[in-house]
């Protein structure tokens, strides 16, 4: 099978790594991270010019009719710069959600707004006791007077607190367990009833914890057929994975590269501390795990668009299970080849750490995913 890129692929690979490398420093990303929105807006245009934020929009909403593998050449990019900027939330989940769901005025519409840059989105869908299930959903919605009433609460919503747009999941039918009755709707962001608490998370991103109460919309703000999300909100969960798959290769090999420098560079006893044998094998698996984690991303970007639920199901669980040990066999690694440095506020190390144990843990860690893995038949 053939993994070169084409000749445009390879285009947009040099153009994203060489606006990271020019205007991505780690002091720039600490400025950003204590900004008042967390993340740049003029970074934010210079994506929406280069037409990266309508990547895998059609041409019809604005965007350049990409693909899985065009996705994956940006998230790389933008986990090797440590990027913060709400791509993931407003292009990955809220993008796709969209796509999935929508139709219309209105997806045409926000698509467009997306595209140059003028509209945020977040996907509001975890909730506090879920635990990676995504049936569990407790938050209800019931039609009252001809418009929809909104009650409930979300937890950790990533870049909520800066969206113009919420794309919140409600039950409008069954038990809160059941994949039957759940729904998705449009919440702009200041409608009355919503109560939004931001908080920063430890990778410099920032979440948010939506509070419910007697959210009224109107008819048109229910997304696609009542009752029948739950199939989309697991398409959306495996485009994410898809998406943070491919950032955590990024930014492992960033660290890998940082960590082999430094063993060469560091001495100890008169000598490089890359010459004592422990240290190499050590090294030698952190670089087994980045090739591991790199196959493995580019067999999602292979099966995210898969038709076939089941095998899409087992190539996404398989893939955030390997993407996880790879995180933290690299991150863990990184840290400790480098000893206390590696922890500090000044070394980049340290902040690439925190970022693939987020991801180790975004979209359901390890156990949870071999959990569904121990109960699926392996595909053909």
């Amino acid at each position: 099978m053939d993994f070169e890129l084409s000749n445009e692929q390879q285009l947009l690979k040099d153009s994203v790594n060489r606006l990271i490398t020019e205007n991505y420093d780690l002091k720039s990303r600490q400025t950003i991270i204590q900004s008042a929105n967390g993340y740049s807006q003029e970074m934010w245009q210079q994506l929406a010019d280069l037409g990266l934020l309508g990547l895998s929009f059609s041409s019809e909403h604005g965007g350049f009719d990409g693909g899985p593998v065009e996705q994956m050449i940006v998230m790389e990019a933008f986990g090797a710069g440590l990027v913060i900027e709400p791509y993931l939330s407003t292009v990955i989940l809220g993008g796709n959600a969209l796509k999935l769901s929508a139709n219309g005025s209105n997806k045409s519409e926000l698509l467009k707004k997306i595209s140059t840059g003028d509209h945020l989105i977040a996907f509001a869908h975890s909730e506090r006791h879920s635990r990676y299930q995504l049936s569990h959903v407790k938050t209800k919605a019931h039609v009252e007077n001809n418009n929809w009433v909104l009650n409930g609460e979300k937890t950790t919503v990533i870049h909520a607190g800066v969206a113009d747009t919420l794309i919140i999941s409600a039950r409008t039918k069954g038990t809160n367990d059941s994949t039957d009755g759940i729904s998705l709707f449009l919440v702009p962001a200041e409608t009355n009833g919503v109560t939004l608490r931001s908080y920063p998370t430890i990778d410099g991103m920032r979440a948010t914890d939506i509070q419910l109460s007697n959210v009224s919309l109107p008819e048109n703000a229910l997304l696609g057929k009542c009752d029948n999300s739950y199939l989309i909100i697991e398409n959306i969960e495996q485009q994410g994975i898809a998406a943070v798959a491919a950032e955590s290769v990024g930014a492992m090999q960033c660290v890998l590269d940082m960590t082999v420098e430094y063993l060469k560079t560091r001495t100890q006893f008169g000598r490089p501390i890359g010459d004592f044998q422990v240290l190499q094998h050590r090294a030698a698996d952190m670089y087994v795990a980045v090739e591991e984690a790199r196959s493995i991303a580019i067999y999602a970007a292979m099966m995210v668009m898969e038709v076939d639920i089941e095998k899409r199901r087992h190539a996404m669980s398989t893939t955030k299970a390997q993407i996880g040990l790879s995180c933290r066999e690299v991150g863990q690694g990184g840290i400790q080849l480098h000893g206390g440095i590696g922890i500090t506020e000044e070394y980049a190390i340290g902040h690439y750490f925190k970022r693939l144990s987020m991801i180790e843990r975004q979209f359901g860690d390890f156990e949870h995913h071999m959990t569904i893995l121990s109960m699926m038949d392996t595909p053909e």
